[in-house]
């Protein structure tokens, strides 16, 4: 059995997602101390940590907990050697980045992004008669049907849209009338008028969208990526776009973050980028604790951790 917790740490870095004074006020209802600290830290088996980063001497500690879904700069395995349970923070992203993956389509679709573009230059633009579209009756789909996926899937039926989806499973999701295995990935994306990443980054999404999806797709086609910037290849989509083979990209996560001032990507009248903040509300830090807050209380009932991932 663990020893009980006596010590809950947060480690600054948390600051890279939400302000670590409001992180640590909301934590502080739980019956431990709470200290925000820096790196060089000395850690027990009796102590928990909430960070964005790895650090080698979190390995000492009871249990760590990243605030973010991606744990890709985390070495599991050492934490698996050394015993530390390991915990993300998936599963509370649904809401606000299936927002997120909705407005990138909203806005191409009744064309928010070009009115405001031309309201910065003081212009009054009236578009061509057949460019705008309603979402209604439009086909999605959805690529990666966890929390994130779900949420996609259920606020674009409510929309009107016809979803289908991509998943391993054949199990049913609430809103989505017909689902692909991987094995039938091209199939489900033609015709698509808007095809969304909702996937984890792994070995086997690594370049999932990549120069054959994208001729696949419909010329009038939006990819939407709200998954993880090694997924799509992003030579590819620049290309694609150039040559007029999709109409556009919303894209919150790339190759390279922050994306480079010399990418063409910036420069797509039909490409939206926003800066990896598809989590981004004013009350995350509220969201994270209350994760954080339960996993507490797990740990010290000897229940299982939730978003365990060794």
């Amino acid at each position: 059995m663990s020893p009980d917790l006596e010590q809950l740490y947060v480690h600054e870095s948390v600051e890279n997602v939400v302000p670590k004074a409001a992180f640590v006020d909301a934590v502080d209802e739980i019956s431990l101390p709470v200290t925000l600290v820096g790196d060089g830290e000395s850690y027990s088996a009796t102590d928990a940590i909430a960070t964005y980063v790895p650090r080698p001497e979190f390995l000492d500690a009871g249990w760590v907990h990243c605030i973010r879904a991606g744990y890709d700069e985390f070495d599991t395995e050492e934490y698996e050697r050394a015993r530390v349970p390991f915990t993300n923070s998936t599963g509370i992203h649904g809401t606000t980045v299936g927002e997120l993956a909705l407005n990138f389509m909203l806005s191409f679709a009744r064309l928010g992004h070009r009115y405001r573009d031309h309201q910065h230059r003081n212009e009054w633009m009236e578009p061509d008669y057949d460019r705008p579209f309603t979402l209604e009756n439009e086909r999605v789909c959805v690529v990666g049907l966890g929390t994130i996926g779900r949420a996609i899937a259920t606020r674009c039926d409510a929309l009107g849209m016809a979803v289908f989806g991509v998943r391993r499973s054949d199990e049913s999701v609430p809103g989505v009338s017909e689902l692909f295995s991987p094995d039938r990935f091209h199939e489900a994306i033609d015709d698509a008028r808007f095809v969304v990443l909702a996937v984890p980054q792994t070995p086997e999404t690594a370049n999932l969208i990549g120069a054959a999806e994208l001729d696949r797709m419909a010329d009038d086609a939006y990819l939407i990526n709200v998954a993880r910037g090694a997924v799509v290849d992003e030579g590819a989509l620049v290309d694609a776009i150039e040559a007029g083979e999709i109409a556009g990209a919303g894209l919150d996560v790339f190759e390279t973050e922050p994306l480079p001032p010399e990418s063409p990507l910036w420069d797509f009248e039909e490409v939206i980028v926003s800066p990896h903040k598809g989590s981004a509300t004013n009350r995350y830090h509220l969201d994270l604790a209350e994760l954080f807050e339960e996993n507490v209380r797990r740990y010290r009932s000897g229940d299982p951790l939730r978003n365990r991932v060794v």
